[in-house]
């Protein structure tokens, strides 16, 4: 007897497939739904016809609508055009791109600098590049899904240390000669929880054991300076520079063998130009304006300090509830109070530490942190049990 569900009359197979796990997350509450925001001035957006303050972006230093930067952006879809037409080893690297690389690896005192699509195109086309059978990668248990998912391409062994845990990486790197090569893997500061890696110890330890350190920079560039530099820097362009893509920077022999060998660079279309031209004149202002990163990190502060929480280490602070269903809640009703804090919920967090990401940008004035925290207090909202789960 063929046990497979009859398809609903109407729909196939594949559909009936797919309404019974749609339903299922909905009854678990863990349904997403791709809405439209709208960017106004400053940190305020337009959703479901209703203005509201954003309290879930990662343009950390506000440069994803400075006018300086939008304007080189269009000029340099006026000159170079729309779209960059190849891959980047065919034809799409256009004359920007050489100019970006160059201020990046300046940026983050590496020898050079590749720019991929993505950040998670990133993550999944250096790991792989640099590690395979025989090796060994050994990553913070909270690391981003795209570095898992780099590690799973690579067909390298995995080891999960707990979280910023030197005496359990240690533990894993005591067998680690018995693999060809090693690299340890964390994000300097963690997309989630917001707290940093201890990287110069994570270093350290990484060079006592002939292993490699891959850092992950995308929440902590421009904004928080990272203690130590790793052999390996990757990060993204879409969250304080404002624009979009990713990129590694490294020695330039890395470097060269990560353009011969990332998958996701050499098979995928080149950014356009006006992308990359964006990326390039946000990190000139940053560079000139270096008090926006302390800005996003002092409204950070000033919330955690005004709730009683540890100060914050970064721009993100999160506020676990628990339940995706009383995250989703406590999202809703901050909505109707006019703020935009997103739920996140399993499988981005573990089970049972469902939350609402609270994240800060030099654009925020002190009014709107003050009367987000009122309203917070006034509805008895803040339920944070603060402390950092693993899985």
């Amino acid at each position: 007897m063929d046990k497979r569900k009859t398809p609903v009359p109407g729909t196939s197979a594949l559909d009936a497939w797919a309404e019974a796990r749609l339903a299922e997350m909905e009854r678990a509450s863990l349904r997403r739904e791709i809405l439209e925001v709208e960017p106004l001035a400053g940190m305020r957006v337009r959703r479901n016809g209703r203005e509201l303050l954003n309290f879930s972006s990662n343009d950390y230093l506000g440069l994803a609508q400075h006018p300086q930067i939008k304007k080189v952006a269009a000029e340099a879809a006026e000159q170079y055009g729309a779209g960059a037409g190849a891959s980047r080893h065919v034809t799409g690297t256009h004359p920007v791109y050489p100019e970006l690389e160059t201020e990046l690896a300046a940026m983050k005192q590496a020898e050079a600098a590749c720019v991929f699509g993505s950040g998670y195109l990133a993550n999944i086309g250096v790991i792989p590049a640099l590690a395979g059978k025989g090796d060994l990668v050994v990553m913070d248990k909270l690391c981003h899904a795209c570095i898992y998912d780099g590690v799973k391409l690579s067909g390298a062994a995995v080891e999960r240390y707990s979280h910023n845990s030197l005496d359990s990486l240690n533990n894993i790197l005591k067998d680690s000669n018995n693999y060809n090569n090693c690299i340890i893997i964390t994000e300097t500061v963690f997309s989630m929880d917001g707290d940093r890696a201890p990287v110069k110890e994570l270093l350290a330890m990484a060079e006592r054991h002939n292993a490699w350190l891959m850092t992950d920079d995308a929440h902590g560039f421009g904004v928080v300076e990272p203690e130590a530099r790793a052999h390996i820097q990757m990060g993204t362009l879409s969250k304080a520079v404002g624009s979009y893509g990713g990129y590694v920077c490294a020695s330039r022999p890395v470097i060269e063998y990560i353009k011969n060998r990332a998958r996701s660079l050499m098979f995928t279309t080149a950014l356009p130009p006006a992308i990359v031209a964006g990326a390039l004149a946000s990190l000139t202002v940053m560079r000139a304006d270096s008090e926006r990163g302390r800005k996003a990190l002092g409204n950070a502060r000033r919330f955690t300090e005004m709730l009683g929480l540890p100060e914050a280490q970064s721009a993100i602070v999160p506020m676990i509830l628990g339940s995706a269903e009383a995250a989703l809640a406590a999202s809703r009703k901050l909505e109707e109070g006019g703020f935009l804090v997103q739920a996140i919920r399993p499988p981005t967090v573990p089970a049972n530490t469902a939350r609402l990401r609270f994240t800060f940008s030099a654009l925020h004035l002190d009014e709107d942190i003050e009367s987000m925290i009122k309203y917070i207090k006034d509805n008895k909202l803040y339920l944070q049990s603060n402390v950092k789960n693993e899985s």
